[in-house]
């Protein structure tokens, strides 16, 4: 069966994500399968929100690994507390970035990214991976964005 997601474009940001949210756990609650279940969640959030690069970093060892995303190529392997990435996993927070050129140790895997927000995953306590979105536009996320991410990121460590 194919899925498809019903957003209206025309609706503000917090109602997309109002409406994005109950669809992706609908998706996640018929599915087992972690590696479909972010490729999925990647998928959708850059498909109603056209994000330059939305994605997962999972925690293997003592780095970040690239996992499944939607966008252009991307940094494999993140250590600890390098970069936006490597830092929000190491202080366990959501990091804002208005402008990526200005955080200390930023990781340029694309020149296109202006602004970024990441996600700690927790899942019994422990950080599991990150997720990652990338805009083109500098200061492009806000608490909008920080709230319904992380919402979003309780719900899929249930099912990852």
């Amino acid at each position: 069966m194919a899925e498809e997601l019903k957003i209206d474009q025309t609706k503000s940001k917090k109602e997309q994500y109002e409406a994005l949210l109950p669809q992706i756990a609908a998706l996640l609650s018929t599915e087992t399968d972690a590696t479909a279940n972010l490729a999925n969640v990647a998928a959708a959030l850059k498909q109603t929100f056209g994000f330059l690069w939305v994605g997962f970093y999972l925690v293997k060892g003592d780095q970040l690994v690239l996992g499944p995303f939607q966008g252009p190529i991307a940094c494999t392997r993140i250590a600890l507390g390098k970069g936006v990435c490597g830092t929000a996993w190491k202080e366990g927070l959501t990091l804002v970035v208005d402008n990526v050129d200005e955080f200390p140790g930023h990781i340029a895997c694309s020149s296109d990214s202006k602004s970024e927000i990441v996600v700690p995953i927790y899942k019994n306590g422990e950080i599991i991976g990150v997720l990652d979105v990338d805009s083109e536009a500098l200061a492009h996320f806000d608490e909008i964005d920080h709230d319904y991410l992380e919402k979003l990121m309780i719900d899929l460590a249930n099912h990852i």
